[in-house]
């Protein structure tokens, strides 16, 4: 690894992030200059900006450096750079006094910028405006990636960029975004911050405060799930319900497909096979869920309320509008499958990625042919294209690498907090596949104020390995990345 480089990449990141914080810093001026939260960003940001500069002084580059970069450095550039601005987000929410301890400042800011929305806060109404802000905005800069967001706007770091844009962005991409990475940068977040927009007119539209919509719309599109409100989403009126069912299905869509979308090819969804499976498997379930909650008559609105569950769910976004949790066992053991699985890949959701379940379905219908025909040849495809075995290979074991951290972290968290195995598996699933809410204990109307420090810190370990795809924050812990 080229320590010198990846120091120099971190801190300008790092940097990025501080700069950010002077949004939320201009709400707690506006509220009051004087605050303790004011000053908890204004010595967070001061801090931070301090501490990168000297690093980027020390670490001065030299234009062959920039051509280094390989994908060992790729990975580490992206795990180092997400542990730093998770430190540098914490300091605001620690300083401001809301939380008694840096674990629970840096779980609440990782929770944001993993878009996973687990919150540690019981009564979120009581926060103050710039920590409301700073939360959901986290989430936004999140979703779509930091490391995305800095290609974007700062000089190429030369052809090998693609590393960083690769070891931060989900799942299999075969589409003509990839190979001109700066500008796919630039048109990804384009896309975003319109998407974004949209939704903040259409819930002020909705009577929705400005504040709550900007709030709102940075944690829909990214598939986040932090709210203004105790009641999350369920607090507001059925419009601003569908409108952010909507906006949660469109973030757990690949972004390439809105690209095309916006240059009028429509179609593109249409032939998409991800997407339909995706839009399929939501209908179904939503159908399937409402007219089980309707016989059952466990809600006033059981197709709202089926949709929204199964959208944010699926989606990982993790706002509610109902208590799940109370819901029949089958629907429950469905919304724990959304959990795992997650959206599209190319999308701002965490999970799996539906595209490798439909692979991984496609690859066992290919091997009961091949069980009956030894001699016959039968290609994998998707959306046209033969895949290769390297990628075949590559779906596997993500698979079971996955599988694996899922069930250790679930034992692991059933043994520190002595807790019953659904609220392990699903709190597990829930942090790795950065949903939030999970089921028990962890459900849509409770939190993760009671789980211990250490429970916490195992929590947070699973949002980061699930929303930089495991091999990003694996490889700091394999000793050959540090050798040169």
């Amino acid at each position: 690894m080229h320590k010198h480089f990846v120091a120099n990449i971190v801190s300008r990141i790092c940097l990025i992030v501080c700069l950010a914080m002077t949004l939320p810093l201009g709400w707690a001026a506006f509220d009051d200059v004087h605050s303790r939260e004011t000053n908890a960003f204004i010595v967070s940001i001061l801090s931070g900006i301090i501490i990168s500069s000297a690093c980027l002084l020390f670490f001065r580059l030299k234009k062959e450096d920039y051509k280094r970069i390989n994908a060992k450095d790729g990975l580490a550039i992206v795990g180092l750079s997400w542990l730093a601005i998770s430190v540098c987000g914490a300091l605001p929410i620690y300083l401001s006094g809301v939380v008694p301890s840096f674990t629970d400042a840096l779980f609440e800011i990782v929770s944001g910028y993993t878009t996973t929305g687990a919150s540690i806060f019981t009564d979120v109404e009581v926060l103050p405006r710039g920590v409301l802000f700073w939360r959901s905005f986290s989430q936004w800069l999140g979703g779509m990636g930091v490391i995305v967001l800095f290609i974007a706007i700062l000089p190429a770091l030369g052809a090998n960029t693609a590393q960083l844009y690769q070891s931060e962005t989900s799942g299999i991409s075969f589409d003509k975004l990839e190979p001109r990475i700066k500008e796919t940068a630039r048109y990804l977040w384009g896309i975003y911050v319109v998407l974004t927009a949209a939704q903040v007119i259409l819930l002020v539209v909705g009577k929705m405060p400005l504040f709550d919509a900007l709030c709102h719309a940075f944690s829909s599109i990214a598939t986040g799930g932090f709210s203004t409100k105790n009641m999350s989403v369920g607090a507001y009126s059925a419009y601003i319900q569908w409108i952010v069912i909507i906006f949660m299905f469109l973030g757990g869509t690949n972004f390439a497909l809105h690209y095309e979308a916006m240059r009028g090819k429509f179609k593109s969804y249409v032939r998409d096979e991800e997407f339909k499976f995706y839009l399929y498997l939501i209908v179904i379930l939503t159908a399937v869920a409402a007219w089980n909650l309707r016989n059952e008559n466990l809600t006033e609105s059981p197709l709202r309320d089926a949709a929204f569950s199964f959208v944010s769910i699926f989606s990982s976004t993790g706002f509610a509008t109902a208590d799940f949790d109370q819901w029949p066992d089958f629907l429950r053991m469905l919304l724990l499958m959304g959990m795992v699985t997650g959206a599209c890949a190319g999308s701002t959701s965490g999970g799996l990625k539906l595209v490798r379940l439909y692979l991984t379905g496609k690859l066992a219908g290919a091997s009961i042919v091949q069980a009956s025909y030894p001699n016959a040849v039968v290609p994998l495809r998707l959306n046209g294209h033969a895949l290769e075995s390297k990628i075949i290979m590559g779906v596997l074991a993500y698979f079971v690498i996955y599988l694996h951290i899922w069930i250790i972290g679930a034992i692991l968290f059933a043994f520190l907090e002595a807790c019953d195995m659904p609220t392990a598996f699903s709190a597990a699933a829930a942090c790795l596949s950065n949903v939030g809410p999970g089921l028990n204990a962890v459900g849509p109307m409770r939190n993760f104020a009671w789980v211990s420090d250490q429970g916490k810190w195992l929590l947070t370990f699973l949002m980061l390995v699930g929303r930089l795809e495991l091999y990003s924050i694996l490889i700091l812990l394999v000793p050959a990345t540090w050798r040169k």
